[in-house]
């Protein structure tokens, strides 16, 4: 199962029927999934049935496909993006969002625990989509069910758990899950994976949500897939923490981000231009779903002003000599700077903290390289001060270990020195030191080499500075080019997709078709006698014609239906789950809607209509192409036919296909039409001077 609970346990509570579990349209859309024979038509319906999961089905549909295709605005257009899967497991994650915003278990914050829920959801989504371990709409389900176990020990034991939480809040007990499994014998960590196993979710999501709180126990390859989620759980859970802590924390907590970024090979450039995209899709979501959200500052800013409250300030060895170094350090360095001070001197640790903190300097101090390094990650000082000599790790190897990583290369490193020896020096500037300062250390030299580290820190903060101003270039650029992909998709007459859209979707539709064995047709859509009115009316009328005509195609059409602008006067309708039967009727239907239509342009009343080729995908077809060919055919033999008719190629010989046209006004059009050429042309019903 993928956990360490006991089944019999776990099988009683399901049998209690306490656990958090589907209901309603959510437990009828998951059924039905289990269906060999399911129509994707058939779960639409399902899934219309609660308004509610469409929009927010639509809106997860978009993200998982951005910057690939057209935007997703039906449910079955959603269902070809996601697959049964993914539409089954958001059935499961918003159904329980929407029946347990609340409960009984006084010490248990449902609406942040749904937040925070969500800001997973949506970080494990935009992951996913960087580095390909799992599908991205899979891997937002992950991340909304991924604290399931702890709703589900507040649903089942309101009092005693709300208990536990207040026991953990205190001092008394900051572990959880040692609290859980002492009250419960379990914790909500194996039972959130017995729950994602009991659902059915791939053994790769349960193994990760019951390891991802605690990663050092994973046993999984550094390079696995297994790994990679795990790592993705990880930040993930970081800017969940992150987001909903209180919101003079949140520079500490940022710093958490920094490192399991670093694993999932992303700088912090990287790591904070993805988190702020979550940030404010966590706002979207939240206004959609109704969770109290809140505004959270960019994560550089945070990252920038990530400090503790420094300790309160050593003694120096006589108030005069304090006196003198305050006044010359502070009018020396104006500006305020995170600086870490290694030395395994605890009076020179002393001396420098007080010199650095009356200058309004943010101080840290480690006494040791070890340490030293691991508090240089987790704050990210811009200046560090880094005694040569020091036991176990020395100056220079804590340097040229920095200098190794990402946030180390950007630090401004002193070396505080007793040895003058130019040798020494050379290889201290080698290892990656940027400057020295000379023990004893003087307030007046320490006072002009901090000036010179400060420039050069000052530049790096314009740099970063341009940096996020180009940042923020790309981010119009970006939604400029999905206006203009937007553009390139459409065609601007109608506001229908337009043939570049259309060839790319019947490509999906055909895929699908294929794996699923489902059917699906196509019709080609030819307007009659269209030249004629250009020719006798002029462009602008011909325009308003097809504007006219494109809603009347559209309003007959059904949800499932996709219809494209293909050429001047030639659309193409995708028909999918639809056999050659239905798809007549319905082509049938669209060439009646036409017909009755009255075309109001230029001052004249219209009567047309149009000609319908009709194919469905058979086994001879080797490709899309083939499909819209026989179709255009089909298209052809209504013309020949008479026109105002729906035709196909497919099926027995004589035609048994074709569904002619001709109604109570064919005497009237044969009153209008040449009668050497077979053609329905527009009726002029009336014509104003």
């Amino acid at each position: 199962m993928g956990s360490n609970i006991d089944i019999r346990t776990f099988e009683q509570i399901k049998a209690s029927g306490d656990l958090p579990s589907p209901k309603g349209a959510a437990l009828a859309i998951i059924r039905l999934t289990r269906k060999e024979d399911l129509s994707l038509a058939e779960l639409a319906r399902v899934i219309k049935t609660d308004p509610a999961f469409v929009g927010r089905l639509i809106k997860a549909a978009n993200a998982a496909a951005f910057g690939s295709r057209r935007s997703v605005a039906s449910v079955q257009d959603a269902l070809v993006v996601l697959g049964l899967s993914s539409v089954r497991n958001m059935a499961l994650g918003f159904s329980l969002l929407s029946s347990y915003r609340s409960g009984g278990c006084r010490g248990f914050d449902y609406d942040g625990f749904w937040s925070g829920s969500l800001v997973m959801a949506i970080a494990m989504q935009a992951v996913a989509q960087r580095i390909r371990s799992a599908p991205a709409d899979e891997m937002f389900c992950l991340g909304l069910l991924s604290h399931i176990g702890e709703l589900a020990l507040a649903t089942i034991y309101p009092g005693p758990y709300g208990e536990v939480l207040t026991l953990q809040k205190t001092a008394e007990a900051s572990d959880l899950a040692a609290c859980e499994r002492a009250e419960f014998a379990m914790d909500h960590r194996e039972l959130t994976a017995a729950m994602l196993a009991d659902w059915g979710l791939p053994s790769l999501f349960v193994e990760t949500s019951a390891l991802f709180e605690v990663p050092e126990t994973a046993q999984f390859p550094p390079d696995s897939r297994s790994r990679k989620v795990l790592d993705a759980l990880c930040l993930a859970d970081a800017l969940r923490m992150t987001c909903l802590t209180d919101p003079s924390l949140r520079g500490e907590r940022v710093t958490m981000l920094y490192p399991v970024g670093e694993r999932l090979g992303m700088d912090v450039e990287s790591v904070n231009t993805l988190c702020d995209g979550v940030v404010a899709a966590w706002l979207e979501w939240g206004r959609i779903l109704q969770l109290d959200t809140q505004p959270i500052p960019p994560m550089s800013s945070l990252s920038r002003t990530a400090v503790a409250a420094p300790p309160v300030s050593a003694a120096l060895n006589t108030a005069e000599t304090a006196a003198t170094e305050a006044s010359v350090t502070a009018s020396a360095v104006s500006a305020t700077m995170r600086v870490l001070v290694v030395d395994g001197d605890t009076a020179v640790r002393t001396l420098l903290r007080g010199m650095l903190e009356r200058a309004g300097h943010s101080v840290f101090d480690a006494d040791c390289g070890r340490q030293g390094m691991e508090l240089a990650l987790e704050v990210q000082p811009q200046m560090m001060l880094v005694d040569a000599e020091m036991p176990d790790m020395d100056g220079l190897t804590l340097t040229r270990a920095l200098r190794q990583t990402r946030i180390g290369r950007g630090i401004y490193i002193l070396m505080l020195t007793t040895s003058g020896e130019e040798a020494g020096l050379i290889e201290a500037f080698d290892s990656g030191v940027d400057d020295f300062v000379a023990k004893p250390v003087r307030p007046r030299m320490l006072a002009a080499r901090l000036r010179a580290g400060h420039r050069v820190i000052h530049l790096q903060q314009e740099v970063e500075r341009d940096r996020e101003e180009i940042r923020r270039f790309a981010a119009e650029l970006a939604v400029k080019n999905r206006r203009l992909q937007e553009a390139a998709l459409t065609d601007p007459l109608t506001g229908f997709p337009n043939r570049r859209y259309a060839i790319e979707r019947i490509q999906q539709a055909w895929a699908s078709s294929v794996r699923n064995g489902q059917p699906l047709c196509a019709m080609v859509v030819d307007i009659d006698a269209f030249k004629q009115i250009n020719d006798s009316h002029g462009h602008d009328v011909g325009d308003q014609v097809l504007r006219q005509i494109s809603t009347a195609i559209k309003h007959a059409l059904r949800g499932q239906d996709m219809v494209a602008r293909t050429g001047g006067d030639e659309f193409l309708v995708l028909c999918p789950d639809t056999n050659l039967a239905a798809a007549l009727l319905c082509a049938e239907r669209v060439r009646r809607a036409v017909r009755a239509a009255r075309v109001n342009a230029g001052g004249l009343a219209l009567s047309l209509s149009i000609s319908v080729g009709v194919a469905e995908r058979d086994a001879v077809m080797p490709d899309p192409d083939a499909l819209i060919k026989a179709a255009d055919q089909g298209a052809y033999r209504a013309k020949a036919g008479g026109r105002n008719r729906v035709a196909s190629i497919q099926g027995r010989a004589g035609g048994e296909n074709d569904a002619s046209g001709a109604d109570t006004d064919e005497g009237k059009m044969l009153k209008t039409q040449v009668r050497a050429t077979p053609a329905v042309n527009p009726i002029v019903i009336d014509e104003s001077a």
